[in-house]
């Protein structure tokens, strides 16, 4: 049995990914206390599917990434944190909220990378950059085009599928993959779809 503090949130953590929170919400500074007591600090993140994930009241999904905490800062305004996400996991029941949301968890293998698929993983790094160009032409976008990856391979499919502009519940398919070739092959399907749409709604603009 694994017991592990949670932070339900409105948007999936990957392997590999940067996460920076800022805690304003008393049960969740009640977490950053406890962690800044550890000498490993981490918790799990899964995505809210429904509700809302300040106050409670919320429907979680059952897959998540544990975050591993880098940094702890404080300003005059805000409590916050730097953590990048680590290993996958399935919860396996929710226990009381105590103050804040505690699971006990299982962890999920890691996925195990081929170099038979490193021209999928270059296919896929082409079609994400290709989308983020797009992407840029239509507002700011959190990670840009010329991002760079991890040099681990599998770190740097899981940051591949974590840049995609995609929404939280294809994010989560993602996250759910139980191969490196499924994640790449589902990654750029989102991808290569995403370019389409774009390269339409562009088309669209012009002919107007």
């Amino acid at each position: 049995m694994t017991v592990m503090p949670m932070f339900p949130l409105g948007s999936v953590l990957f392997p590999s990914m940067p996460l920076t929170l800022r805690i304003f919400e008393e049960r969740y500074l009640k977490l950053l206390g406890d962690l800044m007591g550890s000498d490993s600090p981490e918790f799990g993140v899964v995505l809210v599917s429904r509700g809302s994930e300040v106050g409670g009241g919320d429907n979680r999904m059952s897959v998540g990434t544990i975050a591993s905490v880098t940094e702890i800062g404080t300003t005059d305004e805000f409590l916050g944190l730097e953590s990048f996400g680590s290993r996958r996991f399935t919860v396996r029941d929710w226990l009381p909220d105590d103050p804040y949301p505690i699971a006990d968890i299982e962890f999920i293998p890691d996925l195990v990378w081929e170099d038979t698929l490193m021209p999928s993983r270059v296919h896929l790094e082409s079609a994400v950059r290709q989308l983020l160009t797009l992407a840029s032409e239509f507002g700011t976008l959190v990670f840009g085009p010329d991002i760079s990856l991890s040099d681990d391979p599998m770190g740097a499919c899981w940051q591949l599928a974590g840049i995609l502009p995609v929404g939280e519940l294809d994010r989560f398919d993602l996250l759910c993959s139980q191969s490196a070739e499924e994640l790449l092959t589902r990654a750029y399907a989102l991808a290569t779809d995403g370019t389409e749409t774009l390269r339409a709604m562009l088309r669209g603009d012009t002919e107007s």
